[in-house]
């Protein structure tokens, strides 16, 4: 059957470590894949490599821009069952096959039930569990196991990615950075769905429809899993998700702990008890003289240690990072201080320079003026244009100014007003004598001197009299 259209999801696989590859490691993987693992009897089936993993992540959209919501999870996720698991979805290269299905929780792989996550709105995981053929692929069967291994380099180099079949979908519109569905607005309108399904990923669109609003599709409708590819280049948002011991976890590490007192033990040996008092004294041939129960108390222990450990280390850590808070908070209050501080001297230092620039600005608007006064005689109004002028001015403006009233204030310079006044009375002087001479001569055409023939002209004549008064040669008297 042809689908319209597919997605992947991707996540990291965790396989069932055989004690022939590392007994440690086989120990380690029994508390990562917890109760997903097929129920596989891999000590006769030698072949079988079990493995499990997070399928997606359910509510939270994925790199490829695509996500499942709670109703389609559950109504689908059995259908992963009995599909195959190939090599990058090269579906003839087939190399294994799905055995379980169920739910977890987001973060800490806990196991849920299919009750417990049918209102969930939040995210939580579909995990798979099957087994890999390690007869298809041996080598590929030894590098899965070694992804498992955090001191190796291929660590989580291997990847599960699920291919999914659909032919309906809606679109999610969230506003922001976050990846839960719960926080977006669902559009299932056909023609809104159209007008931007160009902005979608999975469509070569950049999957934002402006610069915060991002946009993904929602799968829904008949919704069938096509099968497992492992692949090298994920593109699941779980991987790198970190993990913790379940109940569920610890359950099987006991459970399987316990079958260490059903191998061969030497009975010429059943007398003999070995002490183990650290995991280095776990060997093959110790392993054939210790009770399950001793190796039961010794990993209590170690997980006491660790655990005291931890506690310690963390308190210590709780301490400093109390102590570095506190401190940071006084240098915070410290530099609120300070900066005020800094603030109130920077006022007063602008006030005070304000003052300053005011009593220079003034004291030399007052030598300017002073300097005109000293040089010209000025009157009220001629010193109040000079004044509203001169304000502000710098020295060259003002030099050019001072070199211009020059020109037009050449009659107020100091004496000038002296010598036009001399001057004027001068010209006044000179024409009030020649008023009164032309008076005088006027009164003497009309009345004429009678002099007595026997008199002799005197001093005390009236021509001498002019003469002396006015020092007039000039004057005739008819």
């Amino acid at each position: 059957m042809n689908y319209n259209y597919t997605t992947t999801f991707s996540s990291i696989l965790r396989p069932l470590v055989s004690e022939e590859k590392d007994k440690y490691l086989a120990l380690a993987s029994l508390a990562q894949v917890g109760s997903f693992i097929p129920n596989v009897d891999t000590e006769k089936n030698v072949d079988l490599l079990p493995v499990a993993f997070n399928a997606a992540v359910i509510n939270r959209v994925n790199k490829n821009g695509d996500v499942i919501d709670t109703q389609t999870a559950i109504s689908s996720y059995k259908d992963f069952i009995n599909k195959p698991i190939n090599i990058e979805h090269n579906r003839e290269r087939i190399i294994g096959v799905i055995l379980t299905a169920g739910f977890s929780e987001f973060g800490s792989d806990a196991s849920l039930s299919e009750d417990q996550v049918k209102d969930l709105k939040g995210p939580f995981n579909i995990t798979l569990g099957g087994v890999i053929w390690k007869i298809a692929n041996p080598d590929l069967a030894d590098k899965i196991e070694d992804s498992s291994d955090v001191t190796s380099d291929k660590y989580q180099s291997v990847s599960a990615s699920w291919e999914l079949g659909f032919n309906d979908y809606n679109v999610i519109m969230i506003d922001g950075e976050s990846k839960n569905i719960e926080d977006g607005d669902l559009i299932s309108d056909a023609s809104q769905i159209e007008s931007i399904k160009n902005s979608l990923k999975a469509f070569g669109g950049s999957g934002k429809v402006d610069k915060t609003k991002s946009i993904y599709r929602k799968v829904i409708g008949n919704v069938v899993p096509l099968g497992i590819g492992l692949t090298e280049t994920p593109a699941a948002d779980v991987k790198g998700i970190a993990t913790h011991k379940s109940e569920a976890s610890v359950e099987i590490i006991e459970e399987n702990i316990s079958k260490i007192n059903n191998l061969n033990v030497n009975k010429d040996n059943d007398n003999k008890v070995m002490n183990i008092t650290s995991i280095k004294d776990i060997t093959d041939e110790s392993l054939k003289q210790v009770t399950a129960s001793q190796i039961s108390d010794l990993i209590e222990q170690e997980l006491k240690v660790a655990s005291e450990k931890y506690a310690s280390e963390k308190a210590t850590f709780e301490q400093s990072l109390k102590s570095a808070n506190d401190k940071y908070d006084t240098l915070a209050a410290g530099q609120d201080v300070l900066q005020k501080e800094i603030s109130a001297l920077k006022t007063s230092l602008q006030a005070s320079e304000d003052e300053k620039q005011a009593i220079v600005a003034n004291e030399k608007f007052n030598e300017r003026m002073n300097a005109f006064d000293s040089e010209y005689d000025l009157d009220a109004d001629t010193r109040q244009v000079l004044a509203s002028d001169i304000a502000g001015l710098d020295d060259d403006s003002f030099a050019a100014y001072k070199n211009k009233m020059a020109v037009f204030m050449k009659t107020k310079k100091k004496g000038e007003k002296q010598k036009m006044d001399d001057k004027e009375d001068s010209k006044e002087s000179k024409a009030s004598v020649s008023e009164v001479i032309d008076q005088a001569a006027a009164n003497g055409e009309k009345k004429a001197a009678v002099i007595p023939a026997t008199s002799t002209a005197s001093d005390d004549s009236l021509f001498n009299k002019y003469k002396q008064a006015f020092d007039y040669d000039g004057f005739v008297v008819g």
